[in-house]
Parts: structure tokens; C-alpha cells; sequence
């Protein structure tokens, strides 16, 4: 205290006042401190009332009418009433019983629920979080398990559940696909959007194959339909490895067309697409795209609309790398054999590329190369899933859905996205999908597809109590809906593409 630095003329004239005393300042505990001036002892009652006359005329005398239906409170108030010191945390003073200077409050959901809505969900409260709360109304209240009963009621609150980020760790362990038993039995496409034109080509079609890892780039050009996409499968990939087992893709509406399902289904092939908002399913085609992004910006960032020219010598570039997930190249996996390096002749050297290779060899590499997919699956999956949790929910539970409207454009209701809802709902939890999908019960009218990833999912803890908080509307202006959609094709605009249907 002496220490302190004076920074007022007030702290001046009240230093020149003490130096004329000759005082010690020691310690003293309030329990032992009977002669405590009015200010450390100030009880606050009127300061509390007036608090309490903010939030509503009627709670302070709900309250007091509450202690006489209880009767462990009424027990306090008498001993208090003939001796004081009684209890040595309770006081009664002006007719109001409190405990260490808090307002006591009786066993009365009605009042507590007003004092929850008064110091949390209006404009005083804003919605605070558990801690927050707690501390407002344990600033001013006690009454007995009120932590256990705060606790409650913010983990209950609708507009809390469904406006606020959901800070827990990532919902889902990580689920790997299963290994294919054969090269190119399972693969998986995407598109490289958002290109500038090069020799009229403005998108890249990506097809890998989930176990040997080779990839095939192929250039499209605005506008493109499911049927041209079919073809410059047929020519590019099928030619060379024939018909798969299965397609993996995302939701893009060139894989979801009726041409698409219809031509491979017919073909016996099974298409698999990621659920909503969960590009993540089709992982291995990202990380592939990733790496030819890097290598085209490497490569031509100085002449971007010369990518074409690079797009063939990317494709070998990749297949030519050697993964560290299968401990080899593409390239061998596929033929049997190391790609070739094209050295200078030096004098006095000679190649001798062994080609002959057995059955018996190419099923025991093809063994190995499992057993590195697999270990490199399962030191992925180890380590992904220290930064998740595991949320698993039952058909029947209630659920909030998270939106994310700025990819959704016919869930968007308008263009201030950063003040919409994080959640909707709730909504019926109607089937298991995988391990870590699920079915919802949607409105007819929601326009999106009905399986989510457990990240988009969170628990309504009280689905009664809660008011549905409806998907926004679609963005259609008033006429005549379409009957049905006959053809979809994509058509650039500018530097994006969009899709273009026919009705």
C-alpha cells in the first residue's frame, strides 16, 4: 500500500494527513473484526432490491411468499427470528432471509425459471455461457444444487443450441475406406473448377484409383452434361482398365444426374457419394487435386492459361512419385515394373530392365502393397481421431442440423449469413448410415439431401420443450414450380461454374 504510486491531488492531500500519525497497518480477518466500519460491512439489501425491481416488480415478493411453502426454510427463518447467531451463514434482516449476503431462494421451478430468463436469455443475460450465468445469479441468489440446476438450463436453451458454435472436438472418429481387393475394382472422381481458359478447356476431370493410387487428368470445357463426362470416362479410363465396381464421388449434380445413376447402374457398377456438407468422404480425390493444383501453379503461375499444355506431364509427374502410404510409385503398382528415367549415355554403362516378372510376384506385391495402405490407414486414422470425439445417436432422437447456407444457395434466405442460425431443428433421427451418417426426418419442402455426417448433428437434449426452428425458405420467387428436371449441364460464369438445368 505504501508503495503505490500518487497519481491524484486527493491521494496527496491524504498522504500529508497520515504522515502526521504514527500508525502500523496490520491484517485483521473479518470473522475476528466485531468493530468493522458500515462500508465492510454494507449489506447491500437496497442495492439488491434495486436490481431486483429491474427484472420484475412481483419476483422479490414471489420469493418471500416461496419460503413460507418450504418447510426447511421456515424451520431457518424462526431460529434466526429468536436467536441471530443461530445459524452462522443464514441472516435475517428486514425481512428477508439471505446466505452470506444472497437471497435465498425456496424449492419453486416458477421462480427459478424467472431468474434464469431475467439473467440469461434477455438482453442483460445475451445468452451466456454456463460459467457466466452461474456467476450472475450466484452474485445474487443461493439456494441449494442451483450449479446443477444452471447447468440444466443452458443446456437446454433453444436459441443457445442453436445459434452458438459447437466447441466440442470434432464429432466422428475417422472412418477409412476399406482397401479394394484389386487395382482399379474401386475408384474415385471429382472436378477442378474455377480455371482460366486454356485451349477452351476451363475444368479438369480427376479420376484415382483408391489402391494403386494412379490417376488419369482429363480437361473439359463450359458447358458439360453427365453425358459428356460418360464419354471422356469411356475414352480415357474404361479403355485402359475397364468398368469398376464402384464410383465414389461427391454430390456434384453432374454424379447425382439420372443419366449418370442410370448409365453405371446399369453397368452393375455401385456409385457412392458423400453425404450433405461432408466433402471429407471423398477424401482421397482432394488430396490428389491438392497436389496437381500445386503442381500447375508450380509449373505455369507466371502463364496460368498455358495449364493444358502442362496437364499430360502432370499426370505422369504424379503416377511417377513415390507415395509414402504404398511405399511405391503409381506407376509400378499398375505395371509391374519402375517407370523409367531417361539418363544421358555415359560411356562404359548399360540398362538391363528385367520385365518378366511371375504371377506368383505380382499377387505377393500386391499383398504388400495392402499392408502399407493398411498401416498407413490405421497411423492416419490413430492419429486424426486424438483431435475427435465419437457422438453416436439412436433412431428416434431428436437432433439439431447445422447449415452452412453460403454452399447451400437454396437454403439461403439471404445474404447476411454470418447472423443466421448455426442449427435448425430439431429433427427425428429416422436410420443409421455407416457409422457415422445419419438419416433425418426433413420437411417435403427442405430441397436437400437427407443424410448428414455426424460433425453437422448435435443432441437435443429436451426436443418437447424445444420450438422447431424451421429450414429457411428456398429461394423461389412466386410462379409456376417445375414438373420435373430433364437434363442438367455446367456453364461457366466468369471464373466459377454454375449448373444450368432443363425443365
Amino acid at each position: 500500500m505504501l508503495d503505490q504510486k500518487l497519481n491524484t491531488p486527493f491521494q496527496q492531500v491524504w498522504v500529508a494527513k497520515l504522515l502526521g500519525f504514527d500508525f502500523e497497518i496490520q491484517y485483521k480477518e473479518g470473522s475476528s473484526n466485531l468493530a468493522a466500519d458500515a462500508l465492510s460491512r454494507k449489506v447491500g439489501a437496497e442495492l439488491l432490491a434495486l436490481v431486483l425491481s429491474n427484472a420484475s416488480d412481483d419476483l422479490l415478493e414471489s420469493i418471500k411468499l416461496a419460503w413460507q411453502q418450504d418447510p426447511h426454510l421456515q424451520l431457518i427463518i424462526q431460529d434466526l427470528q429468536k436467536d441471530p447467531k443461530s445459524h452462522s451463514k443464514y441472516s435475517w434482516i428486514r425481512d428477508e432471509l439471505r446466505r452470506k449476503g444472497k437471497l435465498v431462494v425456496g424449492d419453486n421451478f416458477t421462480i427459478k425459471e424467472s431468474i434464469f430468463k431475467w439473467l440469461h436469455d434477455s438482453a442483460l443475460g445475451g445468452h451466456s455461457g454456463r460459467d457466466v450465468t452461474a456467476s450472475r445469479v450466484k452474485s445474487l441468489f443461493y439456494w441449494k444444487d442451483m450449479t446443477k440446476d444452471i447447468l440444466n438450463y443452458v443446456k437446454n436453451c433453444g436459441i443457445c443450441q442453436k445459434n452458438k458454435h459447437d466447441l466440442a472436438a470434432y464429432p466422428g472418429l475417422l472412418q477409412p475406406l476399406p482397401i479394394p481387393h484389386q487395382i482399379w475394382t474401386h475408384i474415385c472422381m471429382d472436378f477442378i473448377e474455377g480455371l482460366p481458359t486454356s485451349a477452351g478447356k476451363q475444368v479438369i476431370f480427376v479420376v484415382v484409383d483408391r489402391l494403386s493410387k494412379y490417376a488419369h487428368f482429363m480437361a473439359l470445357a463450359h458447358p458439360y452434361t453427365a453425358l459428356d463426362v460418360a464419354q471422356l470416362f469411356l475414352d480415357h479410363v474404361f479403355k485402359l482398365h475397364g468398368l469398376p465396381e464402384s464410383i465414389t464421388s461427391d454430390r456434384d449434380p453432374i454424379f447425382i444426374s439420372s443419366f449418370w445413376n442410370d448409365f453405371f447402374k446399369l453397368q452393375g457398377v455401385a456409385l457412392n457419394k458423400s453425404s450433405a456438407y461432408h466433402p471429407q468422404s471423398d477424401g482421397q480425390t482432394e488430396v490428389v487435386n491438392k497436389c496437381l493444383e500445386t503442381y500447375l501453379r508450380c509449373m505455369c503461375s507466371d502463364k496460368p492459361t498455358q495449364w493444358y499444355k502442362w496437364l499430360s506431364l502432370a499426370e505422369w509427374w504424379y503416377n511417377t512419385n513415390y507415395h509414402s502410404s504404398i511405399h511405391t510409385t503409381p506407376f509400378e503398382v499398375v505395371y509391374g515394373y519402375p517407370p523409367p528415367i531417361h539418363l544421358p549415355y555415359l560411356p562404359g554403362s548399360s540398362v538391363v530392365v528385367t520385365v518378366d516378372r511371375s504371377l506368383l510376384a505380382r499377387e505377393e506385391a500386391i499383398k504388400l502393397l495392402k499392408f502399407h495402405l493398411l498401416r498407413a490407414q490405421n497411423r492416419m486414422t490413430q492419429q486424426a481421431n486424438k483431435h475427435r470425439s465419437d457422438r453416436v445417436f439412436t433412431i428416434g432422437d431428436y437432433v439439431f442440423l447445422k447449415l452452412q447456407p453460403y454452399r447451400q444457395l437454396s437454403m439461403k434466405s439471404h445474404g447476411f449469413h454470418k447472423l443466421l442460425p448455426k442449427f435448425y431443428g430439431p429433427f427425428p433421427v429416422t436410420d443409421r448410415i455407416g457409422p457415422s451418417a445419419y438419416q433425418l426426418q426433413l420437411p417435403v419442402s427442405a430441397g436437400i439431401h437427407n443424410v448428414f455426417h455426424v460433425s453437422q448433428l448435435k443432441l437435443c437434449p429436451n426436443p418437447q420443450a424445444q420450438p422447431v426452428q424451421h429450414l429457411p425458405v428456398a429461394m423461389v420467387d412466386a410462379g409456376k414450380l417445375p414438373v420435373a428436371i430433364l437434363d442438367r449441364k455446367m456453364v461457366k460464369r466468369g471464373h466459377r461454374a454454375a449448373t444450368k438445368v432443363l425443365v
